[in-house]
C-alpha cells in the first residue's frame, strides 16, 4: 500500500499524469456537483476568514446556479449580497431600485439591511414599507446622479450624507461602499455596503470585489427585467387581441368608444379607480383668454402641455371605479387605439368631397359675375374689353369718374345714413374707402379683385330684416370712421387698418336672422361644428373662403408675414363681435382709457400704444362692439327705424321657436310684448351700449357726437317708455274702477235678496 505522501509527491512531480488521471476519474463528478441546483455551498461562512480559490469557485458557481434555475430577481440578488457580505468584511448591504414617478427620478429600497447570515424574508422590502430617496438627497442619490462608485470612510464628513435613514431604523452608518448597477447608459439600482467590520473602512480590494461581483447583479437584473417585459407584452397582446372587436363596434363618437374600451379592460387593471381626461386638440388658447396674461393681470400657465406645446384642457373626464385587483398596471395601450378604419376614412372622405362641392355652389351664387362688375366697372361701355383685359390705369380710370365724393357721402361721418343709397352705392362707398385709407397702391391691391371682393361680399348678404349687407357695410363705415375721423388710426399701421375695415364689411356675412342660441336650440350644423360664438366664426370662414379665391382676394400681394397679420386681426375682430365676450374684454379696455389719462404728451402715450400689441387688439375688439351697435348712436330719426327692423327680426326668430321649437321666447323676441321695445331699448342702452360710448369719448374726445347721441337715443325712448306706461296706468285704473263698480253692484243684489227674505 503506498502511503499518502509518496502519492503526493509522484503526483507533484508527474503533472500530465496526474491532470490525465484526474480528468478521466474525477473531472464529470466534480462539475455536475457543482451544477446540482440542490447543493449547498461548501464555504463556511459562520466566521470570516480569506477564502481559497476552491472557496471563491464555490461562489462562482453558487451564482451561476441561481442564473441557471431562474429564480426571482430578488432572491438571486440576495444571494449575491449575501456572499459579498462576507467577503468584504461588511455588517450589512442594502438594494436601491431607480423608478421614475410622476415623472420625477427615485430610489427605493428593494432589499434592506442583508448580512451574512440573513434571511431573504427578513430584509425583502414590502412596497408599503419602502424608503425613497430622492436623487438630490443622501449619498445614494449622488451616486445615482454621478454614476460612479463612491467609497466613504467617515459618513460624517461627507456634504451628501443624510441620517433620516440612521435616526429611523436606530442605527449608526460610519463608512460605506455604493456602486451603481447600469443597462447600458440607463441608471438601474445602487447597491450599498456598510460598515467595514474588520478595518476602519473600505478599501481598494473591496472595490475591486464589489466591481468584480456587480457583473452578476447586472446579469441578474438585465434578465430579470427582459423576462418582466416579456410577460407584459404577452398579456397586452392578449388583451388587445380579445377587446378589439369591442373597441371597434363604436366609430361614430369617441367619448362612447372610450367608455365601452374601459368598460372591456377594467377587470385587467391593478387599480381601485381610474379616469381618463379627453383632451381638448380641437383649437389653441383663445385670444380673449391670453390678453389678461399678456396684459399682466394673470400669472402665464406653468401646468402640464400636450407635445405641441399647448395648455392640457380636458373636455371630458370618464371615471370608473374598480371591485378587485389584476395583474395589468397600464392603461396607456388601450387609450392609444385608433378612433377610425378604413370605412370610416372612406366616408371622410366622402364627406371632404360633399364640403368641397357646396363650397362651389356657395361660391358659384355669391361670387361676382362677369355681367355684375359692369355696373361697377364698365369696361365693355368704355373700352370695349372685359376687365381683366384691361390696364391698371384704364380701371383707375373708370373708378376716378364712378366712385363717389368723400365729403358728399359722409363716409367720414359717425351720423352717416345708408337709407339715401342703394346696395350698389354701398359697394362704390365701400371701395371709396379702401382709397381714403391709401391702401390700395400700397398694397398693390388690383382695382379688379377689389371690385369682385366688394360686390361679392354684398352677395352674401341675405336679404334678411336687418343682418343685410346694410348693416354690414354700416360696421365697416363706422370702423372706417373711428380710425379716421375718431383718430385711432395713430396707433395702427395702414395694413391693420386695411385688415379692421375688412374685417368690419366682413363680420356677419351669410347671416340667417337668428342668434348664437337658436343654432343650438335647432341642432343646426353651424353648433356642431362651432362649440362656441358659432355664428361670428361661420362669418369668419365664409370670409376667409372669399379670400381664398384669387379673384377676390385683396391680400394676394402681401408677404406672408403681412398675410398671417391681417388674417390673425380680422381672426379676433370678428370674434370679438360675439356679445358673449363683451364683458370678458370691457375691464381690460378700460384699464387701457384710464391709463393713457397718465400721459401728458399725447405723442408718448401714441409711440407706446403703436407698440403694445396686445392692448392694440383689445382696443380693436371694443372698436369691433361699437361699430356693431353703432346703430344705437345714429341720429334719432336713424336709430329709431333700425330698432325697428332690429325688433322685426327679433320677433321672426321668436315666432320660430314658438312653431318650430315650440317654446316661448324671451320678451325681447315676443311679437306679443312688442309695445315694450322702448323699455327693453332703454335697458340696452343701460347695461350694454353705455359704458362702450362714455369709455371711447373719454378715451378719444372725437368720438364724443356717438355717445351724444346715444344718450339722446336713452331720452327719446324713455319718454316713449312713460307714455306706454301712463296709458297702462290708465287702462289699469279703468279695470280697477270696473271691478269695483261689479262688486258694488253684486252687493247690493245680495242686500235687495236679503230684504225680500225677511219680508
Amino acid at each position: 500500500m503506498v502511503d499518502a505522501a509518496k502519492a503526493e509527491k509522484f503526483l507533484d512531480a508527474n503533472p500530465d499524469f496526474a491532470k490525465q488521471y484526474y480528468d478521466q476519474n474525477f473531472r464529470p463528478k466534480v462539475i455536475s456537483n457543482l451544477l446540482d441546483g440542490d447543493r449547498r455551498v461548501a464555504v463556511d461562512q459562520k466566521q470570516y476568514h480569506a477564502l481559497s480559490t476552491v472557496e471563491e469557485s464555490e461562489i462562482m458557481f453558487d451564482l451561476m446556479r441561481d442564473i441557471q434555475d431562474n429564480i426571482q430577481m430578488e432572491k438571486s440578488v440576495f444571494n449575491l449580497m449575501k456572499h459579498l457580505c462576507f467577503m468584504m468584511r461588511a455588517d450589512r448591504m442594502s438594494l436601491f431600485m431607480y423608478r421614475q414617478r410622476n415623472g420625477v427620478a427615485e430610489l427605493a429600497t428593494r432589499l434592506f439591511n442583508v448580512g451574512k447570515d440573513s434571511t431573504l424574508e427578513e430584509c425583502l422590502v414590502q412596497p408599503d414599507s419602502e424608503i425613497v430617496y430622492p436623487l438630490d438627497i443622501g449619498i445614494v442619490g449622488h451616486v445615482a446622479t454621478t454614476k460612479k462608485m463612491t467609497n466613504i470612510p467617515d459618513v460624517t464628513q461627507n456634504p451628501h450624507y443624510s441620517e433620516f435613514v440612521d435616526t429611523l431604523t436606530e442605527y449608526q452608518t460610519r463608512n460605506l461602499l455604493a456602486i451603481p448597477i447600469m443597462n447600458g447608459k440607463d441608471m438601474v439600482a445602487v447597491m450599498m455596503a456598510v460598515n467595514k467590520l474588520d478595518g476602519p473602512h473600505f478599501d481598494a480590494k473591496d472595490e475591486e470585489t464589489l466591481n468584480k461581483y456587480l457583473n452578476f447583479a447586472n446579469l441578474v437584473l438585465r434578465v430579470f427585467h427582459l423576462s418582466y417585459l416579456h410577460n407584459c407584452e404577452t398579456r397586452r397582446g392578449q388583451v388587445l387581441l380579445w377587446s378589439a372587436s369591442k373597441v371597434f363596434e363604436e366609430l361614430t363618437d369617441i367619448e362612447r368608444q372610450f367608455h365601452k374600451a374601459l368598460y372591456t379592460v377594467r377587470a385587467f387593471l391593478n387599480c381601485d379607480r381610474y379616469s381618463v381626461g379627453l383632451l381638448d386638440m380641437t383649437k389653441t388658447k383663445e385670444f380673449f383668454d391670453l390678453w389678461p396674461v399678456l396684459m399682466g393681470e394673470v400669472p402665464p400657465y406653468d401646468g402640464p402641455k400636450t407635445p405641441d406645446g399647448r395648455e392640457i384642457i380636458f373636455y371630458k373626464v370618464i371615471d370608473y371605479i374598480l371591485h378587485g385587483k389584476e395583474d395589468i398596471k397600464s392603461l396607456t395601450q388601450f387609450l392609444g387605439w385608433s378612433v377610425l378604419n378604413t370605412d370610416t376614412y372612406d366616408k371622410m372622405n366622402k364627406l371632404e368631397n360633399r364640403k368641397d362641392i357646396f363650397a362651389d355652389m356657395v361660391m358659384y351664387h355669391i361670387k361676382c359675375r362677369k355681367d355684375e362688375i359692369q355696373r361697377v366697372l364698365n369696361t365693355r361701355e368704355r373700352w370695349g374689353k372685359e376687365p381683366d383685359e384691361c390696364e391698371e390705369e384704364e380701371l383707375q380710370e373708370i373708378l376716378t369718374e364712378i366712385l363717389p365724393n368723400t365729403k358728399k357721402s359722409e363716409i367720414l361721418e359717425f351720423h352717416f345714413c345708408d337709407f339715401e343709397h342703394s346696395e350698389l352705392d354701398l359697394v362704390k362707398c365701400g371701395i371709396k374707402m379702401y382709397y381714403e385709407l391709401k391702401v390700395v397702391d400700397k398694397f398693390h391691391v388690383p382695382r379688379e379683385v377689389l371690385v369682385r371682393f366688394m360686390y361679392s361680399l354684398s352677395k352674401g348678404y341675405r336679404s334678411i330684416t336687418y343682418h343685410n349687407w346694410r348693416h354690414g357695410f354700416n360696421v365697416g363705415q363706422t370702423m372706417f370712421t373711428l380710425l379716421m375721423t375718431g383718430d385711432l388710426k395713430r396707433y395702427y399701421t395702414d395694413l391693420e387698418c386695411m385688415a379692421m375695415v375688412t374685417a368690419g364689411f366682413c363680420h356677419d356675412i351669410d347671416h340667417r336672422g337668428t342668434n348664437n342660441l337658436y343654432q343650438m336650440k335647432s341642432g343646426n350644423p353651424l353648433a356642431k361644428l362651432h362649440g362656441t360664438s358659432i355664428l361670428e366664426r361661420h362669418h369668419l370662414d365664409t370670409g376667409k373662403t372669399l379670400l381664398r379665391d384669387e379673384t377676390l382676394n385683396i391680400y394676394q400681394n402681401l408677404n406672408r408675414r403681412q398675410h398671417d397679420l391681417v388674417i390673425h386681426l380680422m381672426d379676433i375682430a370678428i370674434i370679438a363681435t360675439d356679445l358673449a365676450l363683451y364683458f370678458k374684454k370691457r375691464t381690460m379696455f378700460q384699464k387701457i382709457v384710464d391709463q393713457s389719462k397718465t400721459y401728458e404728451s399725447w405723442n408718448d402715450w401714441t409711440k407706446y400704444m403703436m407698440l403694445e400689441t396686445t392692448r392694440k387688439e383689445i382696443v380693436m375688439a371694443m372698436m369691433m362692439t361699437a361699430c356693431d351697435l353703432s346703430a344705437i348712436a345714429k341720429p334719432w330719426e336713424i336709430q329709431s327705424k333700425v330698432a325697428l327692423s332690429v325688433a322685426a327680426e327679433f320677433w321672426e326668430q321668436g315666432d320660430l321657436e314658438r312653431t318650430v321649437l315650440e317654446q316661448n321666447p324671451i320678451p325681447m323676441m315676443d311679437r306679443t310684448k312688442s309695445a315694450d321695445l322702448p323699455k327693453m331699448q332703454c335697458g340696452f342702452i343701460d347695461f350694454v351700449c353705455a359704458f362702450v360710448y362714455k369709455e371711447f369719448s373719454r378715451f378719444h374726445v372725437e368720438i364724443t357726437p356717438m355717445l351724444e347721441r346715444l344718450l339722446n337715443n336713452r331720452k327719446e325712448w324713455n319718454a316713449l317708455k312713460e307714455v306706454h306706461e301712463a296709458k297702462l296706468a290708465v287702462i289699469e285704473e279703468a279695470n280697477k274702477a270696473k271691478e269695483e263698480a261689479a262688486q258694488k253692484g253684486s252687493a247690493a243684489k245680495q242686500g235687495g235678496s236679503s230684504l225680500r227674505l225677511t219680508m
